[in-house]
């Protein structure tokens, strides 16, 4: 398969653009580096702050431990973290420089400042605004859409800078993702020049392998890694899960080793990658060929999660899990009947998982979504799939993942309202 020239020099933005390192869950972390970039703005500490955030932010930030914080939640945590220790550089790793000195700062902070945090009216799932205050004078930064996409400063009612169509639910300033398809993926993986995806891939690589071993070794949130391996053994099935969950562990619970995330998120990155890892060690695969399989997995869930939206009440890890199966069907010689089926196979098996929020129980959904991947991969090895019309299913794979991202952002809007209102008690 030959891969067209628009779509390869696409592809290879995307997974620049994807893949990117972060320390912590990317939403508390997205609201320490608006903070901090206000701070900055400002220029001193600030006196009070006042956070608005949409409630699927309000969602995924609610119950996850921000990393180097002492074990601090929420959205007030997220924002004194920033002010007192970000580093804007380091962009979604704004809070890895933080020690010990820093955290008892934070929680004087977090004692003796006033932080306010309300709804924004924007009517955007991705967006919130930091607005920091000392005297007369105060400071702005507003991100929407994605993590690090800030689209507008202003220092007393002075716009620093401001990005045109802020206001849009879709960004105009990504890679063009409505390229993506599993064939032209399949080309893509096999005609790419390496050297343009090693280093990516490489850090993807050891990012997140080490937080997955640091899962399994260590106690993180409810050990779903460990559980695994202790109840089911060590075959490469089973560890491909473990140790992907065991990263959502350590990473859920606040461990500060960084991941490189996939589709806007960490666990995502983690699903994508290291069960494919896994099984290219237990197949003894060269490096080449598991880059090129961290290519497939990558992309297919990327491509399932641009229909979905960056937050929805569709767990995002049904799309990396189908995309570990795609790359482990890859893996063992797979073609594109192969892996179109895997990915019906598995999305026709998952597909109701919901998003409730970013907690310790990700990681047994991750454990979950891995294994519809692979079974979607071991039923059409077998002879054995799933036919358009049943269900959801729809005959050929690019109709079917339509229909899930229909389900992601349409099917289950309401259903996201209603999840967000019972975690806030409502």
């Amino acid at each position: 398969m030959k891969v067209p020239d628009k779509c390869y020099l696409s592809y290879l933005e995307i997974l620049r653009e994807e893949l990117v390192p972060a320390m912590g869950c990317t939403e508390p972390i997205a609201i320490a580096y608006a903070a901090a970039r206000a701070r900055d703005v400002l220029g001193v500490q600030p006196e009070c702050v006042l956070v608005e955030v949409s409630r699927n932010i309000i969602k995924n930030v609610k119950s996850v431990v921000v990393p180097n914080t002492g074990g601090l939640k929420g959205v007030k945590a997220s924002v004194a973290a920033g002010i007192i220790a970000g580093r804007t550089d380091k962009a979604l790793e704004v809070l890895s420089c933080i020690d010990d000195a820093g955290r008892e700062r934070i929680k004087d902070f977090l004692d003796s400042k006033e932080i306010k945090v309300t709804e924004t009216k924007s009517g955007l799932i991705f967006d919130l605004v930091v607005t920091v205050i000392a005297g007369q004078s105060k400071a702005s930064v507003r991100i929407s859409n994605y993590h690090t996409n800030v689209v507008l400063v202003t220092k007393d009612d002075l716009t620093i800078y401001e990005n045109q169509g802020c206001d849009e639910i879709e960004t105009t300033m990504l890679a063009d993702r409505s390229l993506l398809n599993v064939k032209d993926i399949l080309a893509f993986a096999e005609a790419v020049e390496l050297k343009d995806v090693e280093e990516l891939l490489q850090c993807q690589i050891k990012y997140n392998m080490a937080i997955a071993k640091e899962g399994l070794k260590g106690d993180w949130g409810a050990n779903v890694g460990k559980v695994l391996i202790d109840a089911w053994g060590n075959d490469v099935k089973v560890r491909a899960k473990a140790m992907a969950a065991a990263g959502s562990d350590a990473r859920m619970s606040g461990c500060n080793l960084p991941v490189m995330i996939t589709s806007g998120s960490g666990n995502q990155g983690i699903t994508a990658s290291v069960p494919v890892i896994v099984y290219a060690e237990e197949l003894g695969v060269d490096k080449d060929t598991l880059l090129r399989a961290l290519v497939v997995s990558n992309l297919v869930t990327i491509h399932q999660k641009t229909g979905i939206g960056q937050l929805s009440a569709f767990c995002g890890a049904v799309s990396a899990g189908c995309g570990a199966g795609a790359g482990i069907a890859w893996l063992h010689g797979g073609g594109f009947q192969e892996v179109a089926h895997t990915i019906v196979n598995a999305l026709a098996t998952i597909a109701g998982i919901i998003c409730d929020g970013a907690k310790p129980s990700c990681a047994a959904k991750i454990a979950v979504s891995i294994d519809a991947g692979i079974l979607g991969f071991l039923m059409y090895e077998r002879g054995m799939q799933f036919y358009g019309g049943d269900g959801i299913v729809k005959k050929g794979v690019e109709n079917t993942i339509n229909n899930i991202g229909r389900l992601g952002r349409n099917g289950m809007h309401e259903i996201d309202k209603e999840i967000i209102r019972i975690m806030l008690g409502e």
